[in-house]
């Protein structure tokens, strides 16, 4: 079997609703997500949900080569973009192709993923994450009740620009979750490298005087390895970090500072990378989280991993045209025995959603605000963030 072509594709995924966190607003709820369709000489397609910036460029590393080889395809990808580097938006076009091969290994082995990388358990813990920051109470309660009917009994929170509305909101949705499931919920807040390290440590202890946070996420900057490490020597919270690192490069300097708690990977950045991260975690004690919108893919491989701690749920619907086969419930994904990643597209409704995709220009949580790290005072409601409710609405 050889691989012969691929397709590059691009759906939406549609929250009905507007989504966010500290560095801005999606006001309309429609975010773009693209895709490959690697194509072989037998007809067996695999699909992998991520960038397909310079994908003819990566693509020349796999044209004409045996897609069961995916771990030295992995390597071979990260070859052809070396000089260049492969971090950002091309790292996730690997990742991309990576978990695609995945998909074709697995069904031409006639087993589902999670089987075919050793996993024994099904059923792969989850928590809520919905994107939340521009939502008013009674919105967000209600979200959370919707989640919490599918099991859940975390959830993290989008924050970070105003101590009282995160304190309000992560002890509504807390007790939202208790309401509905009893005994004590988790409880996450993820900023979203807003903060400078004070700032994190000032903020985190204060919420911390009434609430008891299971981690605080990307406190400061991805890159910040003593930043990390002082918020960790501050607060009671274990930290979370890594879904924006490309590569295990940039996750040593972390890790072996001692400067992470939670070990986070991206959906995007494919199943190689997420295998290879959670082995340098488990190295170090340190558990692995997947992070992603559609993370699929990460769901599989958690199941093969000794130290997968809960993967994150966010959008209760798949993007436009793709269906999943798998289930939400117990507060899990719970994954089906279909070969492969169990991903079925209907591309005519993809090029359909096609005229839904948001303009490049417009805001959203994808542009840094020129004061991110530099609030004198509350910044909610204040204009700083485009769509999000104010004290006042809340």
């Amino acid at each position: 079997m050889r691989i012969t072509g691929f397709r590059a594709l691009t759906t939406v995924q549609d929250w009905g609703r507007p989504i966010g966190d500290a560095n801005g607003v999606h006001a309309g709820g429609v975010v773009p997500m693209p895709l490959v369709v690697v194509e072989t000489d037998e007809g067996v397609t695999g699909v992998g949900l991520g960038s397909h910036v310079q994908a003819e460029t990566v693509f020349a590393a796999l044209e004409g080569e045996d897609p069961r080889g995916v771990s030295a395809l992995y390597d071979r990808m990260l070859r052809r973009t070396f000089k260049a580097g492969h971090a950002g938006a091309v790292f996730g076009t690997i990742g991309a192709f990576d978990t695609a091969l995945w998909d074709i290994k697995a069904q031409l082995a006639g087993e589902p993923l999670w089987r075919l990388l050793g996993g024994r358990d099904r059923r792969v813990p989850a928590y809520a994450s919905g994107l939340d920051i521009a939502l008013g109470d009674e919105e967000l309660a209600e979200l959370y009740r919707t989640y919490a009917g599918h099991g859940l009994r975390a959830a993290k929170l989008k924050g970070g620009l105003d101590i009282d509305r995160d304190r309000r909101r992560l002890g509504l949705v807390r007790d939202v979750l208790a309401e509905t499931g009893g005994g004590r919920p988790g409880l996450m807040l993820d900023v979203n490298e807003n903060w400078t390290r004070k700032q994190a440590v000032r903020h985190v202890a204060e919420l911390e005087r009434t609430l008891d946070l299971t981690w605080i996420e990307e406190p400061v900057r991805r890159w910040d390895v003593d930043g990390h490490a002082t918020v960790g020597r501050g607060v009671r919270a274990s930290v979370a970090t890594g879904e924006n690192l490309t590569g295990l490069e940039q996750h040593r300097p972390l890790i072996a500072a001692g400067a992470v708690d939670v070990v986070q990977t991206a959906a995007g950045w494919g199943v190689t990378h997420f295998l290879r991260v959670a082995a340098l975690a488990h190295a170090h004690d340190l558990p692995i989280s997947p992070i992603g919108t559609t993370p699929i893919g990460l769901v599989h491989a958690a199941t093969a991993v000794p130290n997968h701690l809960v993967a994150e749920l966010q959008d209760l619907h798949p993007p436009v045209g793709i269906t999943l086969d798998h289930e939400l419930g117990d507060g899990a994904f719970i994954l089906a025995d279909t070969p492969g990643l169990g991903i079925h597209l209907d591309e005519a409704a993809i090029a359909a959603a096609g005229h839904r995709l948001p303009d490049p220009a417009a805001g959203g949580t994808h542009i840094r605000p020129d004061r991110a790290g530099y609030h004198l005072l509350p910044a909610s409601g204040n204009g700083h963030l485009p769509g999000l409710v104010s004290e006042k609405q809340g």
